[in-house]
Parts: structure tokens; sequence; C-alpha cells
């Protein structure tokens, strides 16, 4: 297992999400809503299965922690092979990305305040993961000697997809295991076509949403461009491992900012942000029906659902012939 030197690994996987836009999809598929990390496309793994085993292959079972939604235990339990390793953390409501991130973490720190977190989003797709892995491992080494920036992972786009967000870089920072570390530049969320192509031609990245980082730098970083959302997470850590801790948790979510974390903080610290990229890694945000079936068909994987209830879930506008499963 690998730790990062001398102080502990841990992994943050984010299962929160309701997957409102795979929502009629699905529900047409399996005849009820079910987030869409939770759900097998292909093979015999969920998403979220895939995304816990490739954690695993980076840092100690025990130190992963998964953050679900408050009414996601049934699909957790049907989804995840056997006992999930670690620990899983129900939040009371969904707040945002900003406190689904910060809510694993503010347990983490009250563990672990020394650690180093790897941070998965549930619902993407990589091909193949060993190359995807071993990009992670190279950005954990960089954070040794950047501890006082976040590493992010970009992906080089194949379209000018509107519906990502992209991260123009800079120059280069340094390098890790041949791997070269950029300074960001700026980042672009959800472009017009344009704005997609020209910066599609400037070299810019898709961003991952993975990401390495230093406990300490995420949570100094936090507290000064997030400090309302801050204030009620110092309020959860006093109580971790209390009588207290239940409680105060629906408490501090009783008023919680629903806030983003990409525009609420990466946006506003370019300077503490170094970025790395997953070279010949096919990369996908299942977010929408469309893309899983083009992934599917780019690889030639059988689906698990039929292609009709695909095409009926779209809108005639947002039909793509090229991405029709047979």
């Amino acid at each position: 297992m690998l730790r990062a030197g001398a102080n502990p690994l841990w992994s943050i996987i984010l299962a929160g999400g309701e997957g409102e836009r795979t929502r009629p999809f699905i529900e047409q598929w399996l005849g009820g809503h079910k987030p869409k990390q939770y759900c097998t496309f292909t093979g015999n793994r969920s998403m979220l299965q895939h995304t816990l085993d490739r954690a695993d292959r980076l840092v100690r079972a025990e130190q992963k922690v998964t953050v679900i939604g408050r009414n996601h235990r049934e699909f957790l339990n049907k989804a995840v092979e056997g006992d999930i390793s670690g620990h899983v953390i129900v939040q009371p409501q969904n707040c945002g990305t900003a406190a689904g991130v910060f809510l694993p973490l503010t347990f983490v720190r009250a563990w672990d305040a020394d650690a180093t977190v790897v941070i998965f989003p549930s619902d993407h797709f990589v091909f193949p993961e060993a190359r995807f892995l071993e990009t992670i491992r190279r950005g954990i080494r960089a954070s040794h000697f950047l501890q006082d920036r976040l590493i992010l992972f970009g992906v080089s786009p194949s379209h000018p997809e509107l519906d990502y967000g992209w991260i123009n870089l800079g120059e280069v920072l340094g390098w890790s295991s041949g791997s070269c570390i950029r300074l960001v530049g700026s980042f672009l969320e959800k472009p017009d076509l344009l704005e997609g192509q020209q910066v599609m031609a400037s070299g810019a990245l898709w961003n991952t949403l993975v990401i390495v980082a230093k406990v300490t730098t995420l949570w100094k970083l936090g507290w000064q461009n997030l400090p309302v959302l801050m204030e009620r997470f110092e309020q959860l850590g006093a109580s971790i491992g209390t009588v207290h801790e239940n409680e105060t948790l629906h408490e501090i979510y009783r008023e919680m900012p629903n806030l983003d974390f990409s525009r609420g903080l990466l946006q506003r610290i370019p300077e503490h942000l170094g970025v790395m990229e997953f070279e010949e890694v096919l990369w996908s945000d299942w977010g929408q029906p469309e893309r899983i079936a083009h992934t599917l068909k780019t690889l030639g994987k059988k689906p698990a659902f039929p292609s009709e209830i695909l095409q009926r879930s779209l809108a005639p506008a947002d039909a793509i012939p090229h991405i029709e499963v047979t």
C-alpha cells in the first residue's frame, strides 16, 4: 500500500449526489430512481464499486471515507460487494459540492490532522485504471514538495465539451517521475461553443475534480475563501468522538450554505494550485446518459440497459446519432 512519505494517506469518495440529469433515463430503465453512482451500466460492478476499488489500490482500505446521501443506504448496500471498508458518513442533506468535500475532510482532520487526502468523485469512468492510478501516485509524490498547493488532475479534451469545467494551463511548476506539473492560469466553466473551441485550441484540459492535497492546506484555504462554511465544520470537528457528534452534524446542516467547490474555492486560488494531466487515459463524467452510451460504444462494451431506453430519455434536440448503442 502507498503511504505519503511519513504522513498518512487517506481517500475521500464523494457519493452523495442525486444524479438529477440521469434521472429520466435511469427511471425508465430500472422503474425507479437510483443515483448513477450506485448503478451498474456494464459488467458486474457499480460505478461506486469501481471507485472504491481504485481508491483501495492507492490507500489503505480502512483509511477511506465515503460520503453518501441521507436516503442512500439501501442503494449503497446493493451497489457494494460485501461490507464497505473504511468509514461511511451520511450527509443530512445535499448542500452543494463545497460542503460535500469539507464534510469528510472534517472527519479526516479530526482523526489524522497531518494527513494527505486523495479526493475521488464516484460517477466518473476511467480507462485504463492502472495508468490513471499511476498519475495520481505521481501527484501524491509531488504533494510532498508542494504542500502549500492542491494538485488537480486534468484530461486532454477530445472535443469542445460545453458541460465540463476547463483548466487553462500556465508555466511549468515542476516534474514528478516524468509527469509535468503546471501552474493554473484560469478556469472556464461550461463555455459556449466558440469559447469551447478556443480553449481547446489553446491546450486547456478538462477538469476531473480528482484532487490530492494536505488536509491542513485545504482547511486553511477553506477558511480564507469560505468562512461561512468553515465555521460550521469547525463546530463539527470539535464534537467528533463525543456524544454530541451526531447532534452537531444535523445542527450545522440546518442552515448550511449551498456553495460550489470549484467556483467558491478553486477558481479563487490559482496561485495555490498545480495541475497534472492524465495522459493516454479515457475519462468521462457520466453525468449524462449519452456520455455513458458513447463511452461504452467506444470501448466495445455491452451496456446493461436497452438502447431504446436511452433514446426515449433524450429530447429530440439532444439526441446524437453517433452515440446509439447496438
